[in-house]
C-alpha cells in the first residue's frame, strides 16, 4: 500500500462539516514516510488528478488502493496551532523577540527595584 491511512468523507466527516479527505496516521518505513512529504493531518485534494470533493469514505479509499505504482497526491498542508502571533516574514525568522527575552529581565529589574526599596525603608 501507500503507508498511510486516511479519515474523512461525506459520510464519516473527521471536522464537522467538512467532507474532506485526511491523513489519519503514516506508518512507519512505508511509502509515504520513506517519501518524507506527507504528515498526519494533511488534507488530500486529489490523487492523480481525481478531486477527492464530495466522497464517501469507501469511494475515496478505492480510488487509493486503485492509485497503481505512481501516485501524485495534491495535499493542502493543515496550519499547526501557535501560542503567539504568527509572524508572516516569510524567511522563516521570527522577527521579533521571544517573550521570555522581555519577561525575565523585567522580572529581574522589578525584584531589584523591590529589594533596594525595601532596603531604603529599613535606613528609615
Amino acid at each position: 500500500g501507500l503507508g498511510f491511512n486516511i479519515v474523512g468523507g461525506t459520510d464519516q466527516q473527521y471536522i464537522a462539516n467538512d467532507n474532506s479527505i485526511y491523513v489519519s496516521w503514516i506508518k512507519k518505513d512505508g511509502a509515504a514516510y520513506l517519501d518524507g512529504r506527507l504528515r498526519e493531518g494533511d488534507k488530500i485534494v486529489a490523487i492523480n488528478g481525481k478531486d477527492l470533493k464530495d466522497l464517501r469514505h469507501k469511494d475515496a479509499v478505492e480510488l487509493f488502493r486503485n492509485a497503481g505504482c505512481y501516485v501524485s497526491l495534491k495535499i493542502q498542508r493543515r496550519l499547526q496551532p501557535q501560542n503567539g502571533p504568527v509572524c508572516r516574514g516569510g524567511d522563516g525568522e521570527s522577527g521579533g523577540l521571544p517573550l521570555a527575552a522581555i519577561l525575565v529581565p523585567g522580572l529581574a529589574l522589578a525584584a531589584t527595584a523591590v529589594w533596594i526599596l525595601l532596603r531604603y525603608r529599613q535606613r528609615l
